[in-house]
């Protein structure tokens, strides 16, 4: 397998999946998705996947595995941190960073006290006033949003200044780390077309970004 290229998945212990890109070593980013509200069987997520293809290249040290949830619902968070857990242990890698979109920032927090876990690089992440945050205390967590973001009627979205709200709470707690608004751009990366994944508006200033805090994190 090349560094580039996905490994078939692999079943966890909780009954989700994961795929590997790159080879694994003492570095891993786990990668989970956002949801929805009503109950629905978990799927791949364009967006991570697009950007996992993107990046993956530009940091071959590290190596990206993607998470399919069992349920991907905002109603059912404790089977999606089940299942991002047992990733985590199933990377056997030394060094961890959750990559979060949307629902699967709330998700990221929710695991980032699991062992090996150094922070969280939340993308568009939903971080509600509820959602408990101490766990990133001592932790890095960094933010990447775009300025464009919006929840509309039947259009999932997360409002900037909610993820801004978010990244606040966590800095007066302890955490630290960087928040970036990305201009023109909208809640998802990429969306999955029958032709195969086509990236949105912005999607390579996504990527670049993302590169950049990943490969600084993997220097430290």
């Amino acid at each position: 397998m090349s560094r580039t290229s996905a490994a078939g998945p692999v079943a966890l212990r909780t009954g989700a999946e994961m795929r590997t890109t790159g080879r694994r070593g003492s570095a891993n980013v786990v990668c989970v998705n956002g949801g929805q509200a009503g109950r629905a069987p978990g799927t791949w997520s364009a967006s991570l996947e697009w950007l996992v293809r993107a990046v993956a290249p530009i940091c071959p040290a590290v190596s990206f595995s993607e998470v399919r949830y069992r349920v991907k619902s905002w109603r059912a968070l404790d089977l999606c941190e089940e299942d991002t857990r047992a990733a985590i242990e199933e990377t056997g890698a030394e060094r961890t960073l959750i990559l979060g979109f949307s629902m699967g920032g709330a998700v990221a927090v929710r695991s980032v006290d699991a062992p090996g876990v150094e922070g969280i690089l939340g993308l568009a992440p939903w971080l509600p006033v509820e959602l408990e945050l101490d766990a990133l205390r001592g932790k890095r967590l960094d933010v990447l949003h775009g300025s464009l973001d919006r929840p509309l009627p039947g259009i999932p979205g997360v409002s900037p200044s909610s993820s801004r709200r978010g990244f606040e709470r966590a800095r007066r707690i302890g955490a630290h780390g960087s928040y970036r608004l990305i201009p023109g751009a909208l809640h998802g990366i990429a969306l999955r077309a029958r032709t195969g994944l086509v990236p949105l508006p912005r999607a390579h200033s996504w990527a670049a970004l993302v590169a950049a805090t990943i490969g600084e994190w993997a220097a430290v």
